[in-house]
């Protein structure tokens, strides 16, 4: 029989978990936990952490934004992982992608060596200097090459066992605004984009295991916010590209998902073609997104199960790794040069 997960993920306070942060998990529709840097206060304590965490739910997805660069959670006993933008530059340079995979199996064995399942990435915005929130976050500002280097990363990732999520559809690296923030309203035709934010999506619809949607507003293609459209979802993302994978929405608690009750932004984005919905750092909104699964009999998903990782490793297995310690000596060459 198929593993079942809950469809919405949720966050915790601390560094351990409280008796309401274990009642939450044991509810069924909580089929997913996000963590941050509040959550981490040394190695053994996280590998502790994931363990409880599994104690109380098997099925839970248990996940975190390990990027590299400027959004890495973990740092202290983990690797310092450079930004997407500088292996892409290192990658363009010397025509040698294996820095790339190298990176993404360094980043997903340490994560996996804890108990954490998949890390949020990679970001595969196209992108430079003009969006606020991407930026060096990126491979690259040409589509293409974002796909050549994801595809490199990509294929690290599972090499390590673990699956990958590509961000954030249909494209955030083009406009300024922060959807943390507010919601990004981005003028362009679907032509537009076609020639360009799209084009690592149609590249890499097959290499990714999951997509996480943007929280933005593209009002001369659809008048929905694309993180809540079936018109991007439905017709773009699944028949148009073509993807079968899982499908994230963003964190719902962001300024770019506001204007709606939590009950409505779940129920909005479900119906849109959202897998799993994630609220974060507002635990009445989670409630909230409970009660409305729990009253309207939301039913639990059979493809969530495919994120989890297809291999696992001890932290003392990966220590003892003559790849793990190649790996950490190109990079500390890389800093100090």
């Amino acid at each position: 029989m198929k593993e079942s997960f809950g469809r919405l993920m949720i966050d915790i306070e601390g560094a351990a978990l409280s008796s309401h942060d274990i009642e939450l998990i044991e509810n069924p529709h909580v089929g997913g936990l996000i963590l941050f840097e509040r959550n981490f206060v040394s190695k053994n304590q996280l590998i502790d952490l994931c363990s409880q965490i599994k104690s109380v739910k098997k099925n839970i997805l248990v996940s975190i934004d390990q990027e590299g660069g400027r959004v890495q959670r973990l740092r202290q006993e983990f690797t310092n992982l450079p930004s997407m933008q500088t292996l892409g530059d290192i990658a363009d340079k010397t025509k040698n992608y294996s820095l790339l995979n190298d990176v993404g199996w360094l980043m997903a064995s340490e994560l996996i060596a804890t108990g954490i399942d998949i890390s949020f990435a990679p970001v595969i915005d196209a992108d430079r200097q003009t969006s606020s929130i991407i930026g060096c976050r990126s491979f690259s500002e040409i589509p293409e090459k974002v796909s050549q280097f994801a595809h490199e990363f990509i294929n690290g990732m599972n090499k390590a066992g673990m699956q990958a999520t590509g961000k954030h559809f249909p494209g955030h690296g083009s406009i300024e605004e922060d959807s943390h923030l507010t919601l990004p309203i981005d003028n362009r035709s679907l032509s537009q984009l076609m020639d360009h934010d799209l084009i690592p999506y149609f590249d890499l619809k097959d290499a990714l295991s999951a997509i996480m949607c943007a929280h933005i507003l593209f009002p001369k293609i659809d008048k929905t916010n694309a993180g809540f459209s079936p018109y991007w979802i439905q017709e773009i993302l699944k028949k148009k590209i073509g993807f079968k994978g899982v499908i994230f929405s963003d964190d719902l608690s962001m300024k770019g998902a506001s204007g709606f009750s939590y009950a409505d932004r779940v129920k909005i984005s479900l119906d849109a073609g959202c897998d799993m919905v994630l609220i974060c750092n507002n635990r009445e909104g989670a409630i909230e997104a409970i009660k409305y699964m729990e009253n309207n009999n939301i039913t639990t998903s059979g493809s969530i199960a495919s994120m989890m990782p297809k291999k696992r490793l001890s932290w003392k297995e990966l220590e003892a790794s003559n790849e793990r310690n190649r790996i950490i000596k190109i990079l500390q060459n890389l800093e100090e040069n």
